[in-house]
């Protein structure tokens, strides 16, 4: 736990900034779906024919997955706060409306029949009789939809709009617990606190109902107004994967090599060209062959002082693997050297702009270079597990690698892609819970084996030196065996609009640092 509370102390300024987010989206969703659904409640207490349709379709919003639900919205209202807010609100609505409709419809028919008697209008029954009676549900509706936001706002990360999630999904990246922890944690004690204070409410509610509404009344919009906090004020906004912002040959090794500052909104890697393209962001992390370089008509920043090590791709094998199945290394090392850069970055685009299938993707490169056999019929018993991070290439370097498996040997091929970042992945190898999975030297090098500073200043940082020094550590420290790497270099790279880049002047990582000052 030490560990953990320096960290704490380390990034308390970011931590306490994004607790802070963090309560205003909880409170900014819950204070609009209150202002929907209270109402909307009510509405249905009147007219109970309509009542189970619109509880059914609040009902069906609050089962759709919180990140399909974040993947609807994209396309629509971009990143950011938008999204996040609606995706927020709409888990809200039922637990409020369910609970008004609810708390309305148990008052009882003798007490209204009775305030009907003295004269009191529709409005005034309302008012003074049913809603006060029912307070007490209706607070236990909002009570539910703060601990359920307070959770759900942790997703808010993965589509830039700040928060706890940021520390979650970076430590997840990382495989950093402490990280983890410093999202985790809080968000926990945050939905605690939301429930008891909630609670204390519920409880004044029977007794002092126009005192503890007044309260949560004024208390709510303050709270909204940390969504407010001030923004990044770079001359040029950053959008970065959670991943590149932590790792050493990431962010950090260009604030080290380069001098470059900035405050990054950190947002999923598969989102960020979607942000450059909306000129929600100016300036992004990503890999030199993905598809949508092209696509999107943007700049590659040269790195000019060479910041970024050599990422050339490899499939990395247990020894127990290639000891137990000998046909899988020979079939492996037929691909070395036969995907170069253009031909990955042209993959890349089928899949990532083009939007083909990454099956139909790998048959046509295999088919193209000569490889590619069909599979024979009938079951396989001896089965080999592939594993893969969770972006584009990982899927289409996944697909290829089982189509050239399954055609050229007996064996079987389980495919569990998607794992997450590199720490994950390998882990997952060492463990025996894949067999084999395509990794980078320079991930290889800086992530997996973390060599010393002076380790990293005596070995040259070019493809063949940096491949033979992570083949042999690897095999030494873990006895995992790099194969022949596939040809291209996959590098980490920073990216503007070709537009923009050029109307400022900037061609190089050097020139955007002194531009940014």
């Amino acid at each position: 736990m030490t560990d953990f509370f320096r960290f704490l102390a380390e990034q308390s300024d970011k931590v306490i900034e994004q607790i802070l987010r963090h309560i205003g989206l909880t409170m900014l969703s819950l204070l609009i779906a209150m202002t929907v659904g209270i109402p909307l409640g009510i509405l249905i207490s009147r007219f109970k024919r309509v009542a189970s349709a619109v509880l059914g379709v609040a009902g069906v919003l609050q089962t759709v997955p919180s990140l399909a639900l974040l993947g609807f919205l994209i396309p629509v209202l971009g990143i950011g706060m938008g999204p996040a807010l609606v995706a927020l609100f709409l888990y809200a609505l039922l637990p409020i409306i369910r609970n008004t409709f609810v708390g309305l419809q148990g008052v009882s028919p003798l007490v209204k029949e009775a305030a009907k008697g003295v004269g009191m209008t529709n409005r005034q029954i309302l008012l003074k009789i049913e809603l006060p009676l029912a307070l007490p549900v209706i607070f236990a509706g909002v009570r539910t939809a703060a601990v359920i936001n307070v959770g759900v706002a942790t997703l808010a990360a993965y589509v830039a709009a700040g928060g706890l999630g940021e520390f979650i999904f970076g430590g997840i990246a990382l495989s950093n617990v402490n990280m983890m922890l410093a999202g985790a944690i809080p968000a926990a004690l945050l939905a605690v606190l939301f429930d008891n204070g909630l609670a204390l409410l519920q409880r004044l509610s029977s007794r002092k109902s126009r005192v503890s509404l007044l309260a949560f009344v004024i208390l709510l919009p303050l709270l909204t107004a940390f969504t407010m906090l001030p923004g990044h004020s770079d001359k040029l906004i950053a959008g970065f994967a959670h991943e590149f912002y932590g790792r050493a040959d990431g962010y950090p090794g260009l604030q080290k090599i380069y001098g470059l500052q900035l405050r990054p909104r950190l947002i999923d890697q598969n989102l960020m060209y979607e942000a450059i393209q909306r000129e929600q962001v100016d300036i992004i992390s990503g890999y030199s062959t993905d598809g949508r370089i092209k696509a999107y008509d943007l700049l590659v920043l040269n790195d000019d002082k060479q910041a970024f090590p050599p990422y050339y791709a490899a499939p990395v094998v247990r020894q127990a693997a290639l000891d137990r199945y000998p046909a899988l290394r020979p079939t492996l090392d037929m691909l070395a050297g036969k995907l170069t850069d253009s031909a990955m970055t042209y993959l890349n685009y089928l899949a990532d702009y083009k939007h083909q299938a990454p099956a139909d993707i790998a048959r046509l490169f295999l088919k193209g270079s000569g490889l590619y056999r069909q599979p024979k019929a009938g079951a396989r018993v001896n089965r080999v597990v592939l594993g893969t991070k969770v972006f584009t290439e990982q899927y289409i370097l996944a697909e290829i690698y089982r189509q050239l498996i399954e055609g050229h040997t007996d064996l079987g091929v389980d495919a569990k892609t998607g794992l997450g970042g590199t720490q994950i992945c390998f882990d997952a190898l060492r463990s025996g819970s894949i067999d084999f999975y395509p990794e980078y030297t320079g991930t290889g090098l800086l992530v997996i084996l973390q060599p010393s500073a002076a380790q990293l200043k005596a070995l040259p940082m070019q493809p063949d030196s940096v491949y033979a020094f992570v083949k042999s550590e690897t095999r030494k420290r873990f006895n995992v065996v790099w194969l022949a790497p596939l040809g291209f270099n996959n590098s980490y790279a920073l990216m503007m609009r070709r537009k923009q880049a050029q109307a400022l002047g900037i061609s190089s990582i050097s020139a955007l640092t002194k531009g940014l000052k």
